[in-house]
Formats: structure tokens, sequence, C-alpha cells
């Protein structure tokens, strides 16, 4: 009897689980759809995606093809991993298409930041953004305010035993808060790094608001930065003290044409530190990690730099022509950012059916324009998995129309030059400083993130 009693019971879960998949196919079908799955209610294949990431990719390319439907984050969506689709979508931007970014990452990062906006909006916050981190910012305020960190910042490591991803996370956003608020960073550092850490774990989950998700987790984060970040502007707009910072920058500079509200402003900052701690720390990282894999790379990165060292004064910082002498370094910086894909791919929504490659695209659904898989083209990139800065020495391979590395069309990376700026000073001094060998065994992870999942240690000692 038990055991008819369990057959029963098994029998009744299967069906009920084979009843909730077709539902949910019924559920979201249209005419002209692409191939693919939809998962289960509410959670679609949210769960599969962020374990399985590529391979679920792969998986899925593999059975339907490169454009397939499924329903990830909350929503359903179209994948695309059909290169010259992907190319048309991030350059046609406000035909039928607008950012669609998750609710997670809408929630954490605020409706006004850069990534979520489109048209005006998209160009006013972008000009903001640019005058505080273009190519003019960086040379006249930004760059000796960067040099004076990182050579501060990496004093006296020799002999020590280290987590370089730790030490790279610290000295991101460390970087990015001294540019936007200088005279309080040190102040409230402790108090604002372990809510960002709960933010920006928060981005990328499921909107489940109860405690002990990453949604709530990072709600609560997003609410005690904003805290911080008004009272510091209170204390700003009622002191008659000058900072030469951003957030001074935004508050008192009455002839700036982009003019931002305090909810703009918070969204901004905030957007800054994601933007830069992501990107620039894990780029940091790996590129440490494949140097030391590469002795070849290392060295005629360490002689770029000890060449620049030798023409300056002891205690000269890098300038701007520096900078730009570092062709070997640029490309060591472009061939880490390929090889561990920080940025997998970009959210588009569409606001009318569309229809592309032969399949309706319906109005309100996401598209997940993945361009992960473009990084490792045998056809763009020979032997792709092989970590080789010298094929970047063919400056047509950056403006190949299927390199995305850096997004495309109006929603290129406005803080792109800042970021190779940043990575290229801290190699300049960590370079020519020391030399270092991996300790244990370390286990990079290269999806949902890159991150070492139990840190990446090295051994530091003089050079």
């Amino acid at each position: 009897m038990a055991v008819l009693v369990l057959v029963f019971g098994f029998s009744l879960l299967m069906f009920v689980c084979f009843a909730l998949l077709k539902w949910n196919e019924i559920r979201f079908h249209r005419k002209g759809l692409p191939p693919g799955t939809m998962g289960w209610p509410v959670f679609g294949e949210t769960t599969e995606f962020l374990k399985f990431g590529p391979d679920f990719m792969k998986n899925q390319k593999a059975r339907y093809g490169n454009v397939f439907k499924s329903h990830i984050l909350g929503c359903p969506t179209i994948v695309s991993m059909d290169p010259e689709l992907n190319r048309f979508i991030l350059l046609n931007e406000g035909k039928g298409l607008v950012p669609g970014y998750p609710q997670s990452m809408l929630e954490m990062l605020g409706k006004f930041n850069i990534g979520a906006l489109h048209g005006s909006a998209h160009k006013h916050i972008r000009g903001s953004l640019l005058s505080l981190v273009g190519p003019p910012a960086i040379k006249d305020q930004l760059l000796s305010k960067i040099n004076k960190f990182m050579s501060s910042f990496l004093l006296d490591w020799d002999g020590e035993t280290i987590d370089i991803q730790e030490k790279t996370n610290k000295m991101t956003f460390l970087t990015s808060f001294k540019q936007i608020v200088e005279s309080e960073s040190d102040r409230i550092y402790e108090a604002l790094k372990p809510e960002f850490d709960k933010l920006l774990l928060g981005t990328f989950s499921l909107p489940i608001n109860i405690p002990g998700t990453n949604y709530y987790q990072g709600l609560q984060g997003r609410k005690e930065i904003e805290k911080i970040l008004r009272q510091i502007m209170e204390e700003r707009r009622g002191s008659i003290t000058h900072n030469k910072d951003m957030l001074d920058q935004i508050l008192k500079d009455e002839k700036s044409k982009f003019s931002l509200t305090d909810e703009e402003i918070i969204d901004q900052m905030i957007t800054i530190l994601f933007a830069g701690y992501e990107t620039v720390s894990t780029t940091s990282m790996m590129a440490i990690k494949y140097l030391h894999d590469n002795p070849k790379a290392l060295q005629e990165l360490r002689e770029e730099h000890l060449a620049i060292r030798r023409r300056k004064g002891a205690e000269d910082h890098i300038d701007w022509d520096d900078l730009k002498s570092m062709s070997f370094t640029h490309c060591v910086i472009l061939e880490t950012s390929r090889l561990a894909s920080v940025v997998n791919g970009v959210l588009r929504k569409t606001t009318a059916n569309l229809e592309m490659n032969g399949f309706v695209f319906p109005k309100g659904w996401k598209i997940y324009v993945y361009t992960r898989e473009i990084n490792y083209d045998p056809f763009l990139y020979p032997q792709p998995f092989s970590f080789d800065p010298w094929r970047w020495l063919d400056k047509s391979l950056e403006n190949h129309k299927y390199c995305f590395i850096f997004g495309g069309g109006s929603r290129l990376c406005p803080g792109k030059e800042l970021g190779i700026v940043q990575i290229s000073i801290f190699l300049h001094y960590f370079v020519t400083r020391y030399r270092w060998e991996e300790v244990g065994k370390n286990e990079i992870l290269k999806f949902p993130r890159v991150e070492a999942r139990n840190g990446l240690y090295i051994k530091v000692s003089k050079y």
C-alpha cells in the first residue's frame, strides 16, 4: 500500500510539473516567435541561466539556432546570438527599441541611471556623465588624482601575500569614490562599501522582495547609500568650502548646461561607482592573472613601463603623453577585456511588434543581445582562448563592426577612457615595482560575473 501511495504521489508531482511547464509555454505563445522554451511560471529559466550561463546559451543555440525565446530574470525574452542582428539592434535604438534592463538592476541603480534612459533624457544624462569622466576631464582634473592614489595604494607590498581580487576591488572603489566625494571618502568608506556590495549582488537577481533574498538585500543597500549621499549633499550645500571633485562640480557649477535633480545626481553617482567597480577591478585582477601565466607578454609590458620610468624623475607621475605611449598596455587591456568577458550582453525592450530575421519580436518583450560568444569567434580571433595581446596591434581589429567589448552605437561606454586610464596606471606601478607568483589553487568563475571564488592569492616581491 505504501508503495502505491509513493508511486501515485510521484506520478501526481510529475503531472503537475508537466502541466505548469506546458501552461507557461501556452501563456507566452505568439505566432511567428522564435523557437525555444519558457521554463516555469514566474521563475522561467532564470535558475538555469544564472547557474550554467554560457553552457545554457550554447545548449539552447544548438537546439534552436542563433535566435531563441526564453524567460529569464522575470521577463519573456528573445535571446540573439546572431552577430549581424546584434549589430543592427545596437545601432538602431529608438526604432521600436529602448533599454530593457531587468527590474532588479533598475531598482538598484535607479530609474535615472544612464542604462535605463533613452531619447533626450539619455542624451542629457550622457552629456553630464561625459563632462565628469570624458577625456577632457581626465586630462585636466582626474589624471593627477588617479596617479597620486595609485602610487600610494601600491606602496609597501614587498614580501606580502595578498588577495589581488580584494586589493583591486578596494582600489577601484576608492579611486572612483575619491573622484566623486574626495574629502569624505576615507571617513565613510567603511560604512558605504558593505552596502554597495549588497547593491551589487541585487543587480542580477529575481525581483522577490522578501528578507534573505539578494534582491531584498540589494534594496536595503541602496537605501543606505542614498541616505549617505543625501547627507553629504546637504553638508556641501551648507558649506562655503570648495571641493574639487565630481559632486561639487554637479552641485555648484551654475554655468553647467547639465543641471540635475537630487534624484538624478544620486543615480549618477551610484552609476559611476557601479560601472567602474565591476569592470575596472575585474579587468585589473584578470590582467595580473593572464600576465603571470604569459611571461613573454609580461616582459614586453614591463619594458614599456620601465622605459617610461627611465625618462622621468623618481617621484614624477604619469602624464597624458605617457598614457598615449602605452601601446602594448592598451593591447593587454583589450585582450583581457575580450578573454574575461565582464559584460556578457545588453538588454533591449520592444515598444512595438517588430519583424527581424524572419521572426516576430512581440511588443513589451525583452531582447538579450548576447555578445559574449563573439569574443571567442575563431574567425575574428584566431586561437580565441589564448591570451594574445599582440593581435590588437592591428588597429583595425578594435574598429571591427562586431567588436562590442565596450558596447556599441549610442550606448558605447562613456567611461571607457577613464577605465583604461585607471587600469594602465595600476599596471604601471605594479609591474615596475613588483614581481609576483600565485599561491595555492585559485579558481576563476566566468559567469554570471568574473570572479575568483575564494580569492586570487599572490606572493609579491620587489622588482
